[in-house]
């Protein structure tokens, strides 16, 4: 009874703390929850005519090229904001983490399930240009959407409960975080589909989740770019960083609550 209610409030607070968020974050702007749409909308068009258009990127198995891009920008949005939050997840608010006495983690899983509900509500920008090109996924390769998203948010939860505690001793780790995004935008296959050859090379690129988890978004459009090899190092890769994060967040919040 009483773990019932544990999880029960926790659960409650988790969900307050994120609409929370939501409210701080949208209720004072003129368009509102339509930020969350316009600003990967605006991002993908312009990579779209970019490299659609001018560079004539994008071919027979990726077309149309828009529902490619937009069906890894749109997930890559939200771990960039993920993982950019994580590094002051703690110090924005040290005074209220310190004073209220529910699990810290919830500070990190707030911002995840806020920036979460602003992706689902970006969805409908794919679902915009699927009618537009009368394209439309299969019952089948559905299925991978839920699973890209469970492995995006095991993958998610365990960096930001790594970054967050380690940014408190190390503030320079914001801008190393920072750094380290944007060389991963470009080498991470959000604007392409990358094919190596090499075996040796192909399993070393897929050591980075995010190639699989990539992959397993645009499955449901392209079943036939789906790397089943990234796919399985995915999975693995990002069971381990969970773990890992779940270690160092459980073993360094004491420290952090003295530091904030």
């Amino acid at each position: 009874m009483k773990r019932t209610t544990y999880w029960s409030r926790y659960r409650q607070a988790l969900w307050l703390l994120t609409t929370r968020d939501l409210k701080v974050r949208y209720t004072t702007s003129a368009l509102g929850y339509l930020w969350s749409i316009l600003d990967p909308l605006l991002m993908g068009l312009i990579y779209w005519v970019v490299f659609g258009f001018i560079f004539h990127r994008g071919n027979a198995s990726d077309s149309p090229y828009i529902l490619f891009l937009l069906s890894a920008v749109l997930p890559w949005t939200w771990f960039n904001g993920n993982l950019s939050d994580a590094t002051r997840a703690f110090r924005q608010e040290g005074k209220l983490i310190r004073s209220v006495k529910i699990p810290r983690s919830i500070w990190i899983l707030r911002q995840i399930a806020s920036k979460g509900i602003e992706f689902v509500i970006s969805l409908s920008i794919i679902v915009f240009f699927a009618l537009i090109n009368w394209t439309a996924p299969s019952p089948w390769t559905l299925v991978y959407l839920p699973v890209a998203i469970v492995l995006q948010v095991l993958l998610t939860v365990g960096c930001n409960f790594i970054i967050a505690p380690l940014a408190v001793f190390y503030r320079d780790l914001e801008r190393v975080i920072k750094l380290g995004l944007r060389v991963l935008f470009y080498g991470a296959p959000v604007l392409y589909h990358l094919e190596i050859g090499n075996p040796v090379l192909h399993f070393v690129y897929g050591l980075d989740p995010i190639a699989g988890i990539l992959d397993l978004y645009r499955g449901c459009f392209f079943p036939g770019i789906v790397d089943w090899v990234y796919v399985v190092e995915g999975t693995v890769v990002s069971v381990i960083i969970f773990t890992i994060g779940a270690v160092v967040f459980r073993r360094s919040v004491p420290r952090v609550l003295k530091e904030l």
